[in-house]
């Protein structure tokens, strides 16, 4: 049976003015403007943040909205928020809808904690009666109950965040639009978040989830939608979704990375020129994730033939730390000889294990049996995203240190509290 739709958006289209720039102009001059010409049309700029979107939400789908800083994901939400109202097309929610957009909206800050919790709730459409219901349970999860009567405008964004999140969690709402949610806060919250969402989930409740964090998107939704300059460019499985956002940087430029040479040395009787990193369907990629197969494709140029070169391969932190260090000889691919042109290696690992964050990888070619230096201290730079394919429950992060291992927890031998095994020590 088919669920019942949520949300229904057709031909969506929001267009905003950009008004013409008065700053350092005086009044003066811009009366005498008007008076000498009263009727000229002034325009200004035209911005479509939306244009002819359309897409339909099931009831209790979690859909992840993906896109650039600017690619009009933040207008989709206000305008299902009713905060904002389209130039064009027609949306339909079915149900309560409860939004946490900004970190603090709908707080006053001369109000306590708990007077926010009562307007807050009331601006989300909560009748006084259900805020009393729910309030112990938003202020054990918001985790603020020492600072409850306390002026919001002494608190932390985290701490708004977390009571902003906790009120609008507990509205019980048909529809929940969430924006960056986990851009703030720390890893237990985030973690709090993801559990709520999830119970959402479960309940028959939809969700809309803007967030930078793909592996967040990737472990909570099933469904991904990418938006890019205002248009809705693909829709569909959130996996899926996340690789083509991610392939399409690869599109930006050549397919091969430029090399940092600035500290290169060597005889220069070969050179590398560009590496390429490869996804593992042979596919160019310039953002890898954490636990995906790479390629790293590294060509060359050889003045003349060259006896058993040795091709080195060095992977750095941003900071300088060595993680691994190998090479053509170190591994025992022997090359016996190369010819002079245009020629490339190729190093495959087959799951580049390390935490999000950017990593240096620095090229050397030598050869022992000449006792020569040719290409050396060549840098290229790569980014790594986070992912889910760590199996983790939420993001890691460069924190958690530099490369993580597959893993599995077993909890079986751990006895719950209230069990038979320490029910003594509980009524001793």
């Amino acid at each position: 049976m088919t669920a019942p739709l949520s949300i229904e958006i057709d031909s969506l289209s929001k267009r905003y003015t950009l008004g013409k720039q008065v700053r350092g102009r005086q009044i003066r001059e811009q009366l005498v403007e008007w008076l000498s010409n009263p009727f000229a049309r002034r325009k200004g700029e035209v911005i479509w943040a939306l244009r002819d979107v359309t897409f339909t939400v099931p009831q209790g789908q979690v859909v992840g909205i993906i896109g650039r800083n600017g690619a009009g994901k933040s207008t989709l939400l206000k305008v299902l928020s009713r905060i904002t109202y389209p130039t064009s097309g027609s949306i339909r929610v079915r149900g309560r809808v409860a939004s946490l957009l900004e970190v603090g909206t709908g707080f006053h800050d001369e109000l306590t904690g708990r007077e926010n919790i009562y307007l807050n709730g009331s601006i989300l459409g909560m009748r006084r009666k259900e805020i009393d219901k729910h309030f112990d349970a938003i202020v054990e999860f918001s985790g603020v109950a020492a600072f409850l009567d306390t002026p919001i405008k002494r608190f932390s964004s985290g701490m708004r965040l977390r009571l902003g999140f906790a009120v609008a969690a507990h509205l019980d709402p048909d529809v929940l639009i969430v924006d960056e949610v986990l851009a703030v806060g720390d890893a237990a919250f985030q973690r709090k978040c993801i559990t709520a969402m999830e119970g959402l989930r479960s309940g028959g409740r939809t969700v809309l989830f803007v967030s930078h964090n793909m592996a967040a998107v990737e472990n909570l939704c099933s469904r991904g939608l990418w938006i890019d300059g205002g248009r809705l460019r693909m829709d569909g499985n959130a996996t899926d979704v996340i690789r083509a956002y991610l392939a399409s940087y690869t599109a930006e430029g050549s397919p091969g990375e430029a090399l940092q040479t600035a500290a290169r040395r060597g005889s220069g009787e070969l050179r590398f020129t560009r590496i390429e990193l490869l996804a593992p369907d042979g596919a160019p990629c310039r953002i890898l994730q954490s636990g995906d197969g790479v390629t790293l494709r590294i060509h060359f140029r050889a003045e003349r033939a060259i006896r058993h070169p040795n091709f080195g391969v060095q992977l750095f932190t941003e900071m300088g730390t060595l993680i691994t260090e190998t090479s053509t000889d170190l591994y025992g691919h022997t090359v016996a000889s190369i010819a002079s042109g245009e020629g490339f290696i190729e190093l495959s690992f087959q799951a580049l294990n390390l935490m999000p964050g950017r990593y240096a990888v620095i090229l050397s070619a030598n050869s022992p049996v000449e006792a020569k230096t040719f290409d050396a201290d060549v840098r290229a730079v790569v980014d790594v995203e986070a992912s889910a394919a760590a199996g983790t429950t939420r993001a890691l992060s460069s924190r958690f240190g530099i490369v993580y291992f597959r893993q599995r927890w077993n909890t079986d031998g751990c006895q719950p509290v209230g069990s038979a095994r320490d029910a003594g020590a509980l009524t001793g």
